[in-house]
């Protein structure tokens, strides 16, 4: 797979959750997010258990609260759109604070609001405890399809490639005295969003063809194999597990 990149919501360390090989990581993440979305939206109490075992997954990795904190805003779109849901949801009504909200919307955003957050703190810890380059091992010892691989590879490796073409351009831009203050230069802009995609486009065909000069025949060689072995597994297993004895209690409670 090459070397490796680092990314800013990895966070270097040598606790036992970096050690864990990462086809664990992202197998326990997946079956706790599947755990989490199952469980009943009445059960708010299990939802206070999940981030619980989350926190306690994050004092185990060593990853500090406003590391983790900072990295959640990422779903603030998604919490705009839960607190609409009370004010255009239909149904039974409740007043609240003087203003009439649904019941159904009320929960629809509990719901939202409460999975949504655990799940993106489940995945911001799996980034900040496993490098790209592990994520894209461990996707390929889960038996991922090698295309959806080999594409999650090259947009990570290309992807700074990209940003650096943009922040070319827009140095270019600024040294010959533009700047973006309003409407007018949106054309000048949009042509340079049309340039980028050429370069872009053009940067590929010359990769591609690089690769294949070099032997490429639509895969890529596996330069690592990782491995697990059932202490690990079990290791890794204990998160979506707890998780799943309080969404069964949440279900028959």
């Amino acid at each position: 797979m090459g070397a490796g990149h680092a990314h800013r919501l990895y966070r270097r360390g040598d606790s036992p959750v970096h050690a864990l090989p990462p086809h664990c990581k992202l197998a326990a993440v997946l079956c706790f997010v599947v755990v989490v979305v199952a469980t009943p939206r009445e059960a708010m109490w299990a939802f206070g258990l999940y981030a619980a075992l989350l926190a306690t997954v994050a004092y185990a990795a060593r990853v500090p609260a406003g590391f983790l904190l900072k990295r959640l805003l990422i779903e603030v779109p998604f919490v705009a759109f839960a607190v609409l849901l009370p004010f255009v949801a239909r149904g039974e009504q409740v007043d609240v604070l003087g203003l009439s909200l649904s019941v159904d919307g009320l929960w629809g955003a509990w719901n939202v609001l409460a999975k949504g957050t655990l799940g993106v703190a489940a995945s911001v810890l799996l980034a900040a405890t496993t490098e790209l380059r592990e994520l894209l091992l461990g996707l390929q010892r889960l038996k991922l399809p090698p295309l959806l691989v080999q594409i999650a590879s090259f947009m990570i490796r290309y992807g700074d490639v990209i940003t650096d073409e943009m922040r070319r351009m827009r140095i270019a831009r600024e040294s010959r005295g533009f700047a973006a203050r309003g409407v007018r230069q949106w054309g000048v802009l949009a042509k340079s969003a049309g340039a980028l995609f050429i370069r872009s486009y053009e940067r590929g065909e010359r990769v591609h063809l690089a690769m294949v000069s070099r032997g490429y025949a639509g895969s890529m060689p596996v330069i690592d194999e990782v491995t697990a072995s059932r202490a690990q597994w079990s290791y890794a297993l204990t998160l979506p597990l707890s998780a799943l004895a309080v969404c069964l209690l949440g279900w028959f409670l």
